[in-house]
């Protein structure tokens, strides 16, 4: 166990900051899933079945699945660039 505060708070402060990264675009996907889930839904059991809608309800899912993707693929590249270093 290290007890060093100085170290201790720089990797709260390098967490908080991976943590921090693309949250907007997270946000915005799981918006878009739910937005889509909810289209799906309601094309299924109220239009019964409407074509247009349940693909476009589906593309609106796929659309957040990319933008959750995208975040996850940018936060590793930061990662891997910027990896926490306990000496610095």
């Amino acid at each position: 166990m290290i007890d060093d505060p100085a170290m201790l708070e720089r990797q709260a402060a390098y967490l908080e900051t991976l943590r921090a990264m693309g949250r907007p675009i997270r946000m915005v996907g799981f918006v878009a899933c739910l937005a889509g889930a909810l289209m799906l839904i309601y094309a299924r059991f109220k239009l019964n079945g409407e074509p247009l809608l349940l693909w476009s309800g589906a593309g609106v899912v796929a659309v957040g699945w990319a933008c959750f993707i995208y975040a996850v693929v940018r936060r590793l590249q930061w990662v891997r660039a910027n990896p926490f270093d306990p000496n610095g």
